[in-house]
């Protein structure tokens, strides 16, 4: 059974994360590599940011009019055969697929990776009812036999190591001891997946994409397996973001070359798979609408863009913070930059050292897709969460003192002097010992002996008209 993480402060769970530093190293690099894939993308269609402009405009169009898109949805989703549920929150959308579980008899389910589901904790809930839920995306399956959470919302086992998956099929599979080659491991995944699908009486999916226009949903993957999982067994249950609406099958074209490109460093999804009602005559599509939040962030001009995030991973693969501490860290379903963006959204004092866990540096932005202003959303909630009294007094103290320090360009040009001189003669030791957790993960240049301002004012005086010689 795949467990529920519990809220933990973002440095105290990127600190258990850092303690393997190998790891971390491992990680950063893999998700830099992604992220260098992604640009090579960019680069290679000069309407790139074109794109990017048309994406934004239509998710905000989209927004702004979001009410009449699901009532046109909704239609249309009907008239090709579809049932369309509405659930306000978490609990509504598990009890309503566990109600259509159940009116079909049905005790294994082949799941596809769907993010939505993930929020609402859906295998559990089923398990605890006697369900038996597979995740068929090969990282999610891992995950899932690991008895984890993902930790990326695209790149779910991205903190696992072969030779650990290795060691985890020699236990749940029987695969020979010690192998790494993840072609023989996929293989091995492939053998027993491919009789969960035979096996299964349900499939439920996430969706990537729902069209106002068509009353249609696409769903976009690499592996092939929600194609698989859903067309064999006569029930198709579809959980979708009510955010993931587009109004019209040619904007479409837009998001898809978009979204694979950002992802993975792809043109595009080996699968981009189109469902307008059932698959045959006799299957049955459900198609649930969840809210859960979203109506709330939609009324709140400041993080409203954020609705507009297609969940392609591209900020979390681009972020430092993230890329060093781990998605665990973030203790929530949708980690990272955007992530930090959401959850405190939902649950302003839990998760109210998220939007701390970022530097700023606005990289997330730059490669957001859909052009979100995610590090601007950040230090937007900063205040927000200041002034709703959910930051440590030590944090808004040490802040206050900062604040002080900063007016008085006295002042602080003397404690930087102070910093500097400190920093020289200060041992190595001490600053990056075990007692100082700061240090851990952190190297500071050497400090140099004179500051910028000093540079910058010689500098200036030097090239003053005044100090030049006659001609």
């Amino acid at each position: 059974m795949t467990t529920t993480l519990p809220i933990l402060s973002h440095p105290q769970a990127a600190s258990a994360f850092a303690q393997d530093d190998a790891r971390a190293h491992w990680h950063d690099e893999a998700l830099w590599f992604i992220r260098v894939k992604r640009d090579r993308q960019a680069r290679s269609l000069p309407e790139w940011e074109t794109l990017r402009d048309r994406a934004s405009a239509i998710k905000t169009h989209t927004i702004a009019n979001l009410a009449d898109y699901l009532e046109q949805f909704e239609r249309e989703a009907t008239r090709h055969g579809a049932v369309v549920h509405w659930a306000a929150n978490a609990a509504e959308h598990n009890e309503i697929v566990l109600s259509i579980l159940r009116k079909h008899s049905v005790k294994t389910v082949a799941k596809s990776k769907s993010m939505l589901t993930e929020e609402c904790h859906l295998n559990p809930f089923l398990e605890r009812n006697g369900v038996d839920v597979v995740d068929t995306d090969l990282g999610e399956w891992i995950v899932q036999l690991r008895e984890e959470t993902p930790s990326h919302i695209v790149l779910p086992a991205i903190h696992i190591k072969k030779e650990e998956v290795g060691e985890l099929f020699h236990d749940k599979l029987g695969t020979e001891k010690g192998a790494t080659d993840p072609k023989y491991l996929a293989e091995a995944a492939r053998k027993r997946l491919r009789q969960i699908f035979l096996a299964c009486q349900a499939g439920i999916t996430g969706v990537n994409f729902a069209i106002a226009e068509t009353g249609g949903i696409v769903i976009c993957t690499n592996e092939g397996n929600a194609d698989l999982g859903v067309s064999l067994p006569p029930v198709h249950i579809a959980s979708v973001g009510i955010e993931k609406l587009i109004p019209r099958a040619a904007d479409l074209g837009v998001f898809l070359r978009l979204l694979a490109r950002s992802a993975t460093g792809q043109p595009i999804t080996s699968y981009s798979s189109h469902f307008h009602g059932p698959t045959r005559p006799g299957h049955e599509l459900h198609i649930i609408l969840v809210d859960n939040g979203r109506s709330d962030i939609l009324g709140r001009e400041d993080f409203r863009r954020s609705l507009h995030c297609i969940r392609c991973g591209a900020c979390m693969n681009t972020c430092p913070v993230y890329r060093r501490s781990g998605g665990h860290s973030y203790s929530a379903t949708v980690p990272g930059p955007i992530g930090s963006i959401l959850n405190p959204a939902r649950d302003p004092k839990g998760y109210s050292s998220l939007p701390y866990a970022c530097s700023l540096c606005g990289s997330c932005s730059d490669v957001c897709p859909v052009k979100i202003n995610i590090h601007e959303q950040l230090l937007t909630w900063r205040h927000e969460l200041v002034a709703h009294g959910h930051i440590k007094f030590l944090k808004k103290l040490s802040m206050k003192a900062v604040s002080f320090v900063f007016r008085r360009p006295a002042l602080y040009g003397f404690a930087g002097k102070m910093a500097r001189f400190a920093l020289r003669i200060t041992p190595r030791f001490l600053v990056y010992g075990p007692w100082n957790p700061w240090g851990k993960q952190r190297d500071l240049p050497v400090a140099p002996k004179r500051s910028f301002r000093d540079e910058f004012q010689q500098r200036s005086h030097s090239k003053s008209p005044a100090k030049r010689s006659a001609p």
